[in-house]
């Protein structure tokens, strides 16, 4: 399939380990413009796993060629590959190749990082006919782009003639997109392209017969279709998390694994603080956080809520840097941060004594300790 209408998968994913070989994957090709002679390797998993360590790897070329071999159970694996920087050269990202692969595949790649093709499979056969579709629009969406290469889109008016021929040839190459998939219900290539869709993914979900939906990909499939609804319910719940409606109420199990309900705290104010462990800016703020509970205690409580660790990780955490605050595990039945509507990392919401919510900062902010001090002088 040629890079041009292939969206990179390695964003929206969580690199995972795999189980012993059932059957192993061969990716093989010829490379040109690649100056390294080492290639940078990740792994993912369709659907990926949560908390699970990244997979990476290094393979040799040869005057351009390369060959890898991996390990693969069941799931289908989405293998992305980038050229080892040479010098004091950063790694590359957009230049890269992505390829989706299923236990027992033997797939080539050909051509550069900016523009390949890969064979060897009944899903890239399929995906290279649609692509047949959609392909010329693609083509003149890369002319238009190549072309004002040189403009700052955030310059242009959302009125401009360019920005509507680019939107104008976007929508018409998605709805080729969305048009292959209705008229092949049934193919595991569906599926994929499925996830291709951006913003039309759950119209392009609904699409799929029951064959696709159950087929090798049916594990991705529950997964995509789950993220849909999610991020549905947390929309819907965005309407109701502002400052002065009431916090909506939950109960989580603690450290000691008892429930805690957020109502059991009215009459005092309660800082949600949402992290985790492996959030940065979260553990960056740790020492703050722990000036001014110490700072306000007896005024105000904070109720730490881990996201996306394993039970395991959010304890160790807490113990690691001694938070001294209440904290619960967010398991996701129910999942608080789908039900605050929580789009990063850390967000701290104020509730109020009477239990409306006062206040909502989203990441490190000094505004959310000046806000605190402004309450409380």
């Amino acid at each position: 399939m040629n890079k041009k209408t292939l969206t990179a998968l390695a964003g929206a994913a969580l690199l995972c380990a795999c189980q012993p070989a059932q059957k192993g994957i061969t990716i093989s090709g010829t490379l040109t413009g690649v100056e390294s002679d080492t290639l940078l390797v990740n792994i993912l998993a369709m659907p990926p796993v949560e908390n699970s360590p990244r997979i990476a790897d290094t393979i040799a070329m040869q005057q351009g060629k390369f060959n890898l071999e991996l390990q693969a159970d069941t799931l289908p694996l989405q293998v992305s590959i980038y050229a080892k920087p040479t010098g004091n050269k950063a790694l590359d990202m957009r230049h890269s190749i992505h390829v989706v692969a299923l236990p027992g595949d033997v797939l080539t790649v050909n051509g550069s990082m900016e523009d390949y093709s890969v064979e060897g499979s009944d899903l890239y056969a399929s995906l290279n006919e649609a692509e047949k579709a959609w392909q010329p629009t693609i083509d003149s969406l890369q002319t238009i782009l190549k072309k004002h290469s040189n403009i700052d889109p955030t310059d242009l008016p959302e009125d401009s003639t360019i920005t509507a021929q680019i939107q104008a040839l976007g929508q018409r190459a998605m709805a080729l997109h969305i048009d292959y998939i209705r008229q092949h219900p049934d193919e595991d290539a569906s599926v994929f392209l499925a996830s291709q869709s951006g913003s039309r993914m759950e119209e392009a979900l609904s699409l799929l017969g029951d064959k696709a939906k159950n087929g090798v990909f049916s594990g991705f499939y529950q997964y995509l279709d789950a993220q849909v609804k999610k991020a549905k319910a947390r929309e819907e719940a965005e309407a109701k998390i502002k400052e002065g409606l009431p916090a909506p109420d939950f109960t989580l199990n603690d450290l000691n694994g008892q429930p805690l309900a957020l109502s059991s705290l009215r009459g005092k104010y309660v800082v949600l603080d949402f992290w985790g462990s492996w959030c940065g800016w979260c553990i960056k703020g740790i020492p703050d956080m722990k000036k001014y509970y110490e700072k306000y205690k007896g005024k105000l409580e904070i109720l730490g809520i881990d996201c996306r660790d394993t039970e395991e990780k959010w304890k160790a955490a807490v113990e690691k840097h001694e938070l001294p605050w209440l904290h619960v595990y967010n398991a996701g039945d129910p999942d608080v941060s789908v039900l605050y509507a929580i789009q990063g990392y850390p967000t701290k919401i104020v509730v109020d004594p009477e239990g409306k919510i006062a206040k909502i900062v989203l990441g490190e902010d000094p505004a959310f300790y000046e806000y605190l001090d402004e309450l409380f002088k």
